[in-house]
């Protein structure tokens, strides 16, 4: 992944300005625009995207390192699993995902799942120890 320098100063955007995109791992349809991460803002702590699924699209099975996620549903339902746990999220249901849970996020609605990811630390490569 490409990192750029960090910003100096705050920034707003239009959501509209940013590409979809279906990232690896990611199938049928599952797309998401990465709003604030090293990419666009430098921050090497925090990777914020919204995503939506098509029916049926779905992130496959994963685990992370060192990064936390919280998934938070705006729109749809889907079937997310913890582990060997699945729970059905719709609307206003939120998810934290520690590092070392196995998880994946599928649509099963009828019409588009829309929900927003915000993850840190951005890179999941634990860092050295004392910094950089």
């Amino acid at each position: 992944m490409k990192k750029s320098a960090r910003r100096a100063s705050a920034f707003v955007e239009a959501m509209a300005r940013i590409a979809w995109q279906e990232f690896p791992g990611h199938f049928g349809g599952a797309l998401s625009k990465a709003l604030v991460g090293p990419e666009n803002s430098g921050s090497s702590r925090i990777d914020f995207r919204i995503s939506r699924y098509a029916p049926s699209a779905y992130v496959q099975e994963h685990v992370h390192k060192v990064q936390e996620q919280i998934y938070y549903v705006l729109e749809g339902e889907g079937m997310l699993t913890l582990n060997d746990d699945k729970h059905l999220m719709r609307p206003h249901d939120y998810v934290y995902v520690p590092p070392g849970v196995r998880h994946s996020f599928t649509n099963t609605g009828t019409a588009g799942l829309v929900f927003l990811v915000v993850t840190t630390p951005a890179d999941d490569e634990p860092q050295p120890k004392g910094g950089k």
